[in-house]
């Protein structure tokens, strides 16, 4: 670097609120692994959270019609009148919600809904009770809100389950808002519906709003899906993000929605707005086909995926010094790791570097999601490439 470039790069200041936060650990092994694999080596993917199915062919014609329909132009910003009464509706025949047009907003993706969800609800000093192990990017994004964190730490010998009890033992007079991801990106965890219901109903009586992540709502395994959602006497404090990434092997196409009051909606579609307005108008009409169209895709996978999480738990409770709870739900398992701490690794962020550069196995470290113990491995893949990884990981364990 030279001289006028270390001046000009000195001179640069940047905004606190960005040096608040940091790159998504679970991008930061994507990009790790596209590199590996652009030297060509063989990388078992097990680091991205997302379907190895094939997006729906209904799905993909719905889009394909709206191009050659000319349906290429701006829509209103938080989406077609279409679209909303579709998420409305797809929501109120699964979950016997009873939302307006006027409290649903599309967005570009479930994490562009949440943020902005929590942009136009936590302010400087705000409390958020958030539980352990977490999404990477929601400690993020409510610390570039200004808010702060008061972390729930969910007992691993119990499946990490939270519960309403333990919630209510955080709660403060600052507190804003509460954070629900059930089933839960990392662990797979899955909250009873009994604790959820409590959970609204505190918070309701506080005052204090909650957000219903349930971007994995239909892949719950461990009973009956049930969203907040269908808590019709609690919806004036409850906001529901949900995104159609997971449920219909849409991750790509950016699509996700968020149900609340009419005054959070408006005020997410104002920030929205200045931001990047509208969803992609040809995406919309392919979301319309997903709302509204045969829903058996849904049920296919989530079946599928049962015999994948079986799959892996079994392999990975197979190698010595892994454990690993069931998870019931989602996509993901998440392993401890720590029992070979202290030989010739001391971390799970060291643990899952090693795994991707010598085994070549990408997995991402629990550091991101607020444990130091684990590592998450992602099952949304063939039986064969799971045993690819698994066996890679078995000979790298071996080897510590």
């Amino acid at each position: 670097m030279t001289t006028a470039t270390t001046e000009v790069a000195q001179a640069i200041r940047l905004t606190e609120r960005i040096n608040r936060i940091a790159p998504s650990a679970t991008m930061a092994v994507v990009a790790e692994a596209d590199k590996l694999r652009s030297q060509g080596i063989d990388v078992v993917d097990f680091g991205a959270g997302e379907p190895h199915f094939a997006t729906p062919q209904h799905i993909k014609e719905a889009a394909i019609a709206a191009i050659q329909g000319n349906f290429t132009k701006y829509t209103a910003v938080p989406g077609t009148a279409e679209l909303r009464d579709a998420i409305v509706h797809r929501h109120a025949v699964d979950f016997d919600s009873d939302y307006r047009r006027e409290e649903a907003i599309a967005s570009t993706g479930g994490k562009h809904a949440l943020f902005n969800a929590i942009q136009v609800l936590v302010d400087h000093g705000d409390e958020v009770i958030l539980p352990v192990p977490y999404w990477v990017s929601f400690k993020d994004i409510v610390a570039y809100a200004g808010g702060t964190c008061v972390l729930l730490h969910a007992d691993e010998d119990k499946g990490f389950a939270v519960t309403a009890e333990m919630v209510a033992r955080l709660i403060t007079p600052r507190t804003k808002l509460i954070i629900l991801n059930s089933p839960s990106n990392p662990s797979g965890a899955v909250m009873s519906s009994e604790d959820m219901t409590e959970v609204v109903r505190l918070a309701a009586q506080r005052g204090i709003w909650v957000i219903s992540d349930e971007c994995y709502v239909y892949l719950n395994y461990a009973g009956k899906r049930f969203s907040v959602g269908s808590l019709r006497e609690f919806r004036e404090r409850m906001v529901i993000v949900g995104s159609l990434s997971k449920t219909y092997a849409m991750t790509g196409w950016r699509l996700g929605y968020a149900l609340a009051p009419a005054t959070v909606t408006s005020a997410m579609s104002k920030l929205q707005s200045q931001s990047t307005s509208n969803p992609t108008s040809i995406v919309q009409k392919a979301a319309v086909a997903a709302l509204k169209g045969p829903q058996q895709c849904v049920e296919e996978m989530r079946q599928e995926y049962i015999k994948l999480r079986d799959h892996v738990v079994h392999g990975l409770r197979a190698i010595p010094g892994i454990k690993c709870t069931m998870p019931e739900g989602a996509f993901y398992a998440y392993p401890n790791v720590s029992g070979f701490f202290g030989r010739s690794v001391k971390s799970a962020a060291e643990v899952a570097g090693r795994l991707l550069r010598e085994a070549h196995v990408a997995t991402v470290p629990g550091e991101g999601f607020g444990t130091a113990e684990h590592i998450r491995v992602s099952y949304a893949t063939s039986i064969a490439e799971l045993d690819r990884g698994l066996e890679r990981m078995r000979k790298f364990f071996a080897g510590l």
